[in-house]
């Protein structure tokens, strides 16, 4: 009899390994391609971030907003804010924008890291062509 048959919460356990393993693989996948990025793209809108929005659609989790790789290939989420009470004449200067660090369970760190590995394929794959041409 295995250890599974006899305690059904091994199942859960070895799941939650796998999980885990898969998020640490894909986190250093993920940190070498980054590096390879030259350059890191700006947050398109954004006027002093630098961001790569990954939306892994509706398997993203609801708890956060505009989650962004940033250039140390880890997960944020990007809030801006606008103050109404400054000078109009100058947005720079009402607009303030702020990358909160997101500490995702593997099972969602799995996910957007999965995306977001796609998108910076898609970004290297475009920064080839354009040395290229």
């Amino acid at each position: 009899m295995s250890n599974q048959e006899t305690d059904p919460l091994a199942y859960k356990a070895h799941a939650d390994l796998i999980v885990e393993r898969a998020a640490e693989q894909l986190r250093r996948l993920l940190h070498e391609a980054v590096q390879m990025l030259d350059p890191f793209p700006p947050f398109p809108g954004a006027f002093f971030t630098y961001g790569i929005e990954v939306d892994p659609g509706g398997l993203a989790s609801h708890e956060h907003g505009c989650v962004v790789l940033g250039p140390d290939a880890e997960f944020y989420e990007l809030e801006v804010e606008i103050d109404f009470s400054q000078d109009a004449s100058d947005p720079v200067a009402a607009r303030e924008e702020r990358l909160k660090k997101l500490d995702l369970h593997p099972c969602d760190y799995v996910v957007y890291a999965y995306h977001a590995l796609s998108r910076v394929v898609e970004l290297l794959l475009e920064q080839a062509e354009t040395r290229e041409a």
